[in-house]
């Protein structure tokens, strides 16, 4: 009984309601906010100017969007799979008085267009950078700046790494197509 009550319930809905609720899943890592010494870093690494359009995957907080638009005038789209997440970023661009430059998304950074960005931001772990690289590498523009927090991208090799306290930050350019 329950099942066909489902099926009649589901049967109501709009077919892209329902794709979307039977698609969510929940985010591959735990937030942990990004220490604002290495968010400094990670901006600087990528020397971003107001002229980028930074993407932050897996945004959390919206630290690292909000900090390029504060203090390079850069844009920022800030995206993030769980929607508590996205509901504190939205707020905290709100406070930090951005919204003219930065929006925060709620969705899946690896579904999502990136084409547009000239800096991406991560604080993902090895294993997902890894799952994104052939995103990265096709979608984006040569000489796009990807920067992470902590973690590599196994096999790619960054053109710098520094470190912040005992944090890693890498960077890397997205090479021309052959």
């Amino acid at each position: 009984m329950r099942r066909r009550q489902f099926l009649a319930a589901l049967a109501g809905m709009p077919f892209a309601s329902t794709l979307r609720a039977a698609e969510r899943r929940g985010p591959d890592v735990v937030f942990v906010p990004t220490p604002n010494d290495v968010v400094a870093k990670m901006l600087e690494l990528a020397t971003v100017t107001p002229d980028d359009l930074v993407y932050d995957l897996g945004c959390g907080d919206g630290r690292i969007v909000i900090a390029a638009a504060q203090r390079y005038g850069a844009r920022g789209v800030g995206i993030d799979i769980d929607p508590h997440r996205v509901a504190e970023a939205r707020a905290n661009v709100r406070k930090a008085g951005v919204r003219d430059k930065v929006r925060i998304v709620e969705g899946d950074l690896f579904e999502a267009d990136i084409a547009d960005a000239t800096v991406i931001t991560l604080y993902l772990l090895t294993r997902l950078n890894e799952r994104l690289k052939p995103k990265l590498l096709r979608e984006l523009k040569p000489g796009t700046r990807v920067v992470s927090h902590a973690f590599d991208m196994g096999d790619w090799e960054p053109e710098r790494k520094v470190f912040v306290g005992g944090s890693a930050v890498y960077l890397w350019r997205v090479p021309a197509r052959a």
